[in-house]
């Protein structure tokens, strides 16, 4: 089993930016597949960002490249997503996810391919 704990959502202006840090515990054998999603209300849950722990490989949704940057800890497992340049487009639940590596990038901001999610926490970009 695997726990998530997200924190640091908050209230941006425009052009700011928040990071918010995922810390997961459990089975770390079930989590080598971390990622950031996002639902606004009345939307689809959004595949943001994720990245492969075997490799660090890195994968972004087209909506945040460039401004999103997600990464791991070098101390701990801890996982975060550095937001910049938010708009209040990117208002929305942001939710952190672990599952296994599917072996294909091509599935890892899909919302089936993972097994755990957090509890969410809320990011509000004012214009």
């Amino acid at each position: 089993q695997v726990q998530l704990v997200e924190s640091g959502g908050g209230s941006v202006q425009a052009g700011g930016s928040l990071r918010l840090s995922c810390a997961p515990s459990g089975s770390s054998s079930d989590r080598n597949l971390m990622g950031w999603f996002r639902q606004a209300p009345g939307k689809e849950r959004e595949g943001v960002a994720a990245i492969y722990t075997g490799s660090d490989t890195p994968r972004y949704a087209d909506s945040v490249k460039g401004r999103f940057t997600i990464s791991l800890s070098d101390r701990d497992d801890t996982v975060f997503l550095e937001m910049n340049n938010l708009t209040p487009e990117d208002t929305a639940t942001y939710y952190c996810a672990a599952g296994q590596f599917p072996f294909t990038f091509t599935r890892v901001l899909q919302s089936g391919t993972y097994k755990y999610w957090g509890q969410g926490t809320q990011v509000t970009v004012s214009a």
